[in-house]
């Protein structure tokens, strides 16, 4: 089965969700290029902080004691944070304010050397490092944050990136559902092979629609699976 063309997708959202103002209405609206650039790397890593201790664990809970997160990683500072020794990480690692969980407690000072490497290595903060990378090539920042960060492979490093207003298409399961419908991945949804055949089919749909990335792949979910009326995903 081959995939469909966009007027046919958001036809069928439309039909799923009650109509075009529905639909548009849930869309969500990524920052501009600018607006990206301007976010200090602080936000960067709180982001990807809080989606790494969200992955397996209750949002809801982890967003109660967001403020504590903050408060015990200063704000998550990136040059304070990589000068904390290990025998704090573990010490933070107990504090019942945050979660006690010291796996995912590291991957702060890893994921802010991170940070720090790519700003000296570019000569640019963090936010224009990510405003610069195209996004008719999106994933390939999916994988140096899985490469090169702690924790943030699969969906981790793309939902943050979207919760920070970056142009990006997500792999939720209706979109996968979708996809593999249409013939347009095979086999494991990580692969490389997967993912080049993702972001060429949105490129397809952006080119056609003209719309961002981070809306259509909400559009191709709503077309798929069970978002149905009243029902948002």
């Amino acid at each position: 089965m081959s995939p469909l063309r966009y007027d046919v997708i958001y036809e069928l959202a439309c039909e799923r969700k009650g109509g075009p103002a529905a639909v548009d209405g849930l869309l969500p609206q990524p920052l501009s290029r600018s607006n990206i650039a301007a976010l200090p790397s602080d936000r960067f890593l709180a982001e990807f902080t809080r989606k790494v201790f969200q992955s397996g664990f209750v949002w809801r809970v982890v967003n109660q004691k967001w403020d504590n997160f903050e408060e015990s990683f200063w704000g998550f500072d990136v040059q304070r944070l990589l000068m904390m020794p290990d025998d704090m990480l573990e010490r933070k690692a107990k504090d019942p304010g945050i979660i006690r969980n010291l796996n995912k407690v590291t991957t702060v000072r890893h994921n802010a050397m991170m940070i720090a490497d790519a700003e000296r290595r570019e000569n640019k903060g963090f936010g224009q490092f990510v405003a610069d990378w195209p996004t008719d090539d999106i994933v390939a920042l999916w994988q140096y944050l899985k490469k090169h960060g702690s924790r943030l492979g699969g969906n981790t490093g793309p939902y943050a990136l979207r919760t920070l207003g970056v142009d990006t298409f997500l792999l939720t399961q209706d979109v996968e559902g979708f996809l593999r419908n249409r013939g347009v991945i095979e086999g494991g949804i990580a692969s490389k092979k997967s993912l080049l055949a993702a972001q060429h089919f949105f490129n397809e749909l952006q080119q056609q629609s003209g719309r961002s990335l981070s809306a259509l792949s909400r559009i191709v979910s709503f077309s798929y699976g069970q978002n149905y009326v009243g029902i948002e995903q």
